[in-house]
């Protein structure tokens, strides 16, 4: 008939795309929310992996676990510059309250262990007494200084029974740059080693080392020149040094070629931490990078070169295929701008060689996957060209700042294979 059909209804069945045979209209809609989800978390997993991947070396131990230490620092590292640059706080004061909240869930020993805050010269400090051994009634002592890049705080290392650690013995970036970090170690490290202050503590004054690690290493081997070059009545048995950073003259070492993109610390992160450190300008970061601040044509820095040429300081299983990179034309201005580059103080790897004769027995653990590796095995075989006895701790499967990983979920075999070769030789030596 020529009767007209009546108008389909918006949105009815036949309306837009249509549906399989036999699929009732109530369960297209979730089929098709669930393969657009599919999709989604397939697309973010691929995210995720590509954000956590990275080529490590067939070497590291415990590889994916590291790669996801890493994207985690990184995350938190990208949190915190973003609330940087809002202006809402300093991206190194937030970094180090999220530090300061982990390090509180995780137990420092099982031991029993003493904890007190004291205040030394002006410092403060915060002292770990574990109980004296039965047949020793005068305790060892570690000056231990903690890592961090002179920015962050640092759970204290796990030393023997018996031995009392004193961490925490500086302030940090932002609120001071250097030499502030280096006076507080050296002011706090000179009070500890008084007579009345170690009867207080019952220590053994022929029993007292040294330590730190990365930052802290290089505090502690800076403080240590300065402490044997003292007229101290006491000083230091020992130094132990963990991948300690020691100099900034030369940004590519074969370590740093090697490790340059190698967690937990890059290249251009420790170019920062140095530069936070001397309150410098990030625009000169590339300039420390390829090494203007050291060219031939910089004046100052000729009277050092000697003292860090890794071409007659590393092994050749170290030094490898890399090359030397010297600018012949560089940039003395940076020199003028940030004096301490040069500074022993900051940089103990320069000092000279009638500094280095007084050093107590040494030891330097280092790790192949580090860029800071070549700083301590260089400081090792300048002290070793000294006359002192040195104690070079190596590990091919390591990474920087693996020995404070020894906790779930950040526990590594690394970690535990490298703080167990130090507190073996700390208790077999102090």
């Amino acid at each position: 008939s020529s009767a007209a059909r009546p108008p389909r209804r918006a949105g009815g069945p036949r309306a837009g795309r249509r549906l399989p045979p036999g699929l009732p209209p109530a369960e297209a809609a979730p089929r098709g929310a669930m393969r657009t989800s599919w999709v989604l978390l397939a697309a973010l997993a691929a995210l995720a992996a590509y954000y956590i991947y990275l080529p490590l070396p067939g070497t590291v131990s415990d590889s994916w676990k590291l790669m996801l230490l890493d994207a985690t620092f990184r995350a938190v590292q990208q949190t915190c510059h973003l609330i940087h640059y809002l202006r809402l706080s300093h991206h190194l004061i937030v970094l180090n309250y999220l530090i300061c909240t982990f390090d509180k869930l995780k137990s420092v020993s099982s031991e029993p262990i003493n904890i007190t805050d004291v205040v030394f010269d002006g410092v403060e400090v915060r002292v770990f007494e574990p109980p004296a051994k039965q047949d020793e009634p005068l305790k060892r002592s570690v000056v231990y200084i903690h890592g961090g890049g002179w920015a962050l705080a640092s759970a204290s290392t796990c030393l023997p029974t018996g031995i009392t650690p004193l961490p925490r013995i500086y302030r940090l970036v932002p609120e001071v740059c250097f030499p502030e970090q280096f006076h507080d170690a050296l002011r706090a490290t000179k009070h500890f080693l008084q007579p009345d202050v170690l009867a207080e503590y019952s220590v053994d004054p022929n029993r007292i080392a040294i330590s730190g690690d990365s930052a802290g290493g290089n505090l502690a081997a800076a403080v240590c020149q300065q402490v044997t070059s003292s007229h101290l009545i006491i000083r230091p048995k020992l130094q132990a040094l963990i991948y300690p950073v020691l100099q900034a003259f030369d940004f590519n070492t074969p370590s740093y070629q090697q490790n340059m993109n190698m967690p937990v610390l890059p290249r251009y992160v420790m170019i920062n931490y140095w530069i936070d450190y001397f309150n410098g300008n990030y625009d000169l970061a590339h300039s420390l990078l390829i090494n203007n601040h050291t060219a031939l044509d910089v004046h100052q820095a000729l009277t050092f070169r000697g003292r860090l040429n890794w071409t007659s300081l590393l092994p050749s299983s170290f030094k490898k295929n890399y090359k030397p990179v010297v600018q012949t034309t560089g940039n003395a201005e940076i020199i003028q701008e940030i004096p301490a580059l040069l500074d022993v103080r900051a940089v103990p790897l320069l000092a000279e060689n009638e500094t280095l004769q007084l050093q107590p027995k040494t030891y330097i653990l280092t790790c192949e996957n580090d860029v800071l590796r070549d700083d301590g095995v260089m400081y090792a075989k300048r002290l070793e060209n000294a006359g002192v006895e040195v104690t070079l701790d190596h590990f091919d499967d390591c990474f920087h700042g693996c020995m404070i990983f020894t906790i779930w979920p950040t526990d590594f075999s690394a970690g535990v294979q490298t703080r167990n070769s130090y507190i073996k030789w700390l208790d077999e030596n102090l």
